[in-house]
């Protein structure tokens, strides 16, 4: 039996701002994916893997889940003996979910009471992206568990808040002139770093402010007429993010990227923002002209996840 695959994640909105209560929209990716599976680990990559899954069942055994959510961490040490290892395309410090991932595969196989995500209640949804939050810190800290359950539940969620979350739809892409992409930095970023940056910032009086009065009320906006399709109001509220971002978030906008985020603001080309924690890995890019942008872009390696 071939376990099931566990699609990469993008924050399109709300990074950062989600630890301070503001709305968030994550959506599956399925360039990007990984699966558990069985070999005799001849490979470096698939012995490094076993290694690693070694190490976590030790993390995840001091771990006190709830009842209704259990692992059965002995059949998952079993299997590791076995050969057990994660096979994944999904790039480390890309900010599109690597660990979150592999936590959801292993969840999905090791869990003693099944769940189905097509039907789990919000009250549940809750309490499994808490379970998540626990599984995932082995990995940078401290985790919201959002990545891997976007993993897990491989549909749109929408965050309302720090209590509430929810199944979403997307509006329908189309072959239109317009698009959202992403740009490869060239660097990997390390979310454990950036995330210590932020709640510096965080100290002061100012940010605060400008974070709770602007950032957030911009991107609640976004995502509000993102969902609607209502694409004038979602530029103009998307440009303000951008500059916003590029104003407040310099340490954590990558150096090669510095200068072609202006050039975004200042044309109106294209507006970009970051893809989860930034310091490296992939950048969001929103155009109405992807042609015209992509021009603009070249030597930069794109990858378009939504036409309009």
């Amino acid at each position: 039996m071939t376990n099931p695959l566990f699609y990469a994640k993008i924050i399109l909105f709300g990074e950062y701002g989600m630890i301070e209560d503001s709305q968030g929209l994550v959506v599956p990716y399925s360039f990007y994916k990984g699966t558990l599976k069985f070999s005799d680990l001849s490979s470096e990559f698939e012995l490094n893997s076993n290694r690693h899954l070694q190490k976590y069942s030790e993390f995840l055994t001091a771990l006190d889940l709830s009842d209704d959510f259990k692992l059965d961490i002995d059949s998952f040490k079993k299997d590791i003996s076995n050969g057990l290892f994660f096979d994944s395309n999904i790039p480390q410090g890309y900010g599109v979910g690597s660990s979150g991932a592999l936590v959801a595969a292993i969840f999905e196989k090791y869990s003693i009471s099944k769940l189905n995500p097509e039907n789990i209640s919000k009250d549940n949804l809750k309490k499994l992206k808490a379970v998540f939050g626990e599984m995932e810190s082995y990995f940078h800290g401290k985790s919201s568990g959002m990545d891997p359950l976007i993993c897990y539940m491989n549909l749109p969620i929408l965050i309302e808040n720090k209590e509430n979350l929810d199944r979403v739809n997307i509006p329908e892409g189309e072959e239109g002139k317009g698009a959202i992409f992403l740009i490869d930095s060239g660097m990997t970023g390390e979310t454990g770093p950036m995330i210590q940056i932020f709640f510096e910032k965080m100290k002061t009086e100012g940010f605060r402010k400008t974070l709770k009065e602007e950032f957030i009320r911009y991107n609640n906006a976004c995502i509000e007429s993102f969902l609607k399709k209502d694409m004038n109001p979602f530029f103009r509220n998307l440009k303000k993010l951008s500059h916003w971002a590029y104003e407040h978030f310099r340490p954590m906008i990558p150096e090669s990227i510095f200068n072609i985020w202006k050039k975004g603001l200042d044309s109106n080309a294209y507006y970009l923002k970051l893809c989860g924690s930034g310091g490296g890995g992939y950048i969001l890019g929103f155009t109405k002209d992807y042609a015209k942008a992509e021009k603009m872009l070249e030597g930069f390696q794109k990858e378009v996840i939504y036409r309009f």
